[in-house]
């Protein structure tokens, strides 16, 4: 977990760009990002130079002629020749970089437009100075600075594209709970926050034994994604890099268009596609038409997701309202296709201060299965009203923040008192979810469509149009209010009017 400590020190070199005339928050954080990369490459190079001693044969990163390169040598050089080595466009160390990776290795084409940004020789030296004093030998620090740059970024985007926030993010991945043969892909990945999100889980639950067996799998097959933007697809694939992916598979295509041919292919999908975005029709891959007949991204996803995934596969999106109730043919289409040809298990209906200050916009995460076949039975529905933060454009912590960290993964209920839990509930409701979610099949059936979460079977989802909205189903109870009578409530307004004369009276007669 990032520490108070740990953000100012990052804050600090966030002002630095500032005051040295570098205000572009995407332009921040790809450089630190580039900083921190090599910074790593030369930490790696020194656990190969060590297993090199031991006789053990390694690939090295730096060449011979490539040493001044490494961040340990870099550091050590005066501001002006540093610099010079950084802004040298022939021999310096960006067109090192954009050689790194195997050859025709999605990687390495994505650092082919690396370049570098900080014009001033003292800004650099600050931000390496400053940078150099934050220990980042554990692999979990090193992520959670990583995190915290881009939480920078949350936040609006083009097209309805917001970044999701990484407690969300982290409910999602504990909800889908990834297994180590999982081939995962987010469509719409941008910095590849899901994608890390899981490769943090797989991390946690498995021993280092198997994750040894399974990491050429790991580094190779299991974490892809989609994205177009060239910036995007640096960041994305150095974050997943720098969390312990070497080859990460991050495709530079629009997702939803004849140019992505995937199909059946990934075991799960985690996504947050773009809302109210459109693309023209004439370059939409043909079978997703065929299930949603529209030009609208949050619905051409949905259709993309039951494509890509393997028979079986699993997939948490997040949605807008309008997907779960719109009236056109194409929304109902695409929640026909999900309810009645596949597998829906859950609607988790969020509150529209998630994304503040950005965007109001509603949302819900659905949670479906591919079978071809059906098998929806009875749909399990949550009223999310609390997610740890003020719904406003603050978005300020209504709890601890170490506890927050904690349990937004599901971390610690048992520890808890049940009046504990309760008070916690009233401003976090992501550990009941989690808890809920398990009990979806059992004890959650008997819950009253009054309760905060409820289960509602498929021929009542039909009977109303395949809609999935939660308030179509949830039962909302009136307290009786009793009032006077109106020749009661007459003669209490009498009775005033004749005070109200009464009090003029008295100021008309005051000097």
């Amino acid at each position: 977990m990032i520490t108070g400590e740990l953000k100012s020190q990052i804050d600090q070199i966030w002002n630095t760009f500032w005051n040295g005339g570098i205000s572009n928050t995407i332009t921040i954080v790809e450089q630190l990002t580039y900083l921190m990369f090599i910074k790593d490459l030369d930490e790696t190079e020194t656990r190969n130079e060590r297993m090199k001693n031991r006789g053990i044969d390694v690939q090295m990163i730096f060449g011979a002629d490539e040493q001044q390169f490494r961040w340990k040598n870099l550091k050590e050089l005066d501001v002006e020749a540093r610099h010079k080595i950084f802004s040298d466009t022939n021999d310096g160390i960006f067109p090192f970089l954009r050689n790194l990776g195997k050859d025709k290795s999605m990687f390495a084409q994505h650092m082919k437009g690396a370049s570098f940004g900080i014009n001033k020789p003292q800004v650099l030296d600050q931000v390496i100075e400053k940078l150099e004093r934050i220990n980042m030998d554990q692999q979990d620090i090193k992520g959670d600075v990583y995190e915290y740059l881009l939480s920078k970024l949350e936040g609006g985007g083009t097209s309805g594209q917001f970044r999701t926030p990484r407690h969300i993010i982290k409910l999602m991945v504990e909800l889908m709970q990834p297994q180590l043969d999982d081939t995962i892909c987010d469509p719409s990945a941008g910095t590849a926050g899901f994608l890390v999100a899981a490769k943090e889980y797989i991390d946690t639950h498995y021993s280092v034994i198997d994750l040894d067996k399974k990491r050429k799998h790991i580094n190779e097959n299991m974490f892809n994604g989609t994205e177009f933007d060239a910036t995007m697809l640096r960041i994305a694939s150095m974050n997943l890099f720098l969390h312990g992916v070497e080859e990460p598979n991050i495709r530079d295509v629009d997702a939803v268009s004849k140019d992505n041919t995937v199909a059946e292919a990934y075991s799960l999908v985690l996504a947050n596609p773009p809302f109210k975005g459109t693309i023209d029709k004439d370059s939409i891959a043909t079978g997703l038409k065929n299930v949603t007949n529209t030009s609208k991204t949050e619905l051409l996803f949905l259709a993309l997701m039951l494509r890509e995934l393997k028979l079986g596969g699993r997939a948490a999106v997040i949605v807008p309202d309008g997907v779960l109730f719109g009236s056109s043919k194409a929304h109902k289409n695409i929640r026909q296709e999900i309810v009645e040809n596949q597998k829906l298990e859950a609607v988790i209906s969020m509150p529209s201060g998630v994304f503040k200050p950005y965007a109001g916009v509603s949302t819900a995460i659905l949670i479906f299965t591919k079978t071809n076949s059906g098998g929806t039975d009875n749909v399990w529905f949550y009223d999310m009203k609390a997610d740890g933060k003020s719904l406003d454009d603050k978005r300020s912590l209504l709890v601890d923040a170490e506890l927050f960290e904690k349990f937004s993964r599901g971390e610690g209920a048992a520890e808890l008192t049940a009046k504990q839990k309760e008070e916690l509930h009233e401003n976090f409701n992501l550990p009941d979810i989690l808890a809920r979610y398990q009990k979806k099949d059992t004890s959650e059936m008997k819950r009253e469509r009054t309760d905060q979460s409820f289960t509602v079977p498929f021929q009542e989802i039909k009977d109303n149009d395949w809609d999935l909205s939660i308030n179509r189903y949830k039962e909302i109870v009136y307290e009786e209010v009793e009032y006077d009578e109106p020749k009661v409530i007459l003669k209490r307004i009498t009775e005033l009017d004749k005070k109200r004369g009464e009090l003029l009276e008295k100021l008309s007669k005051l000097d």
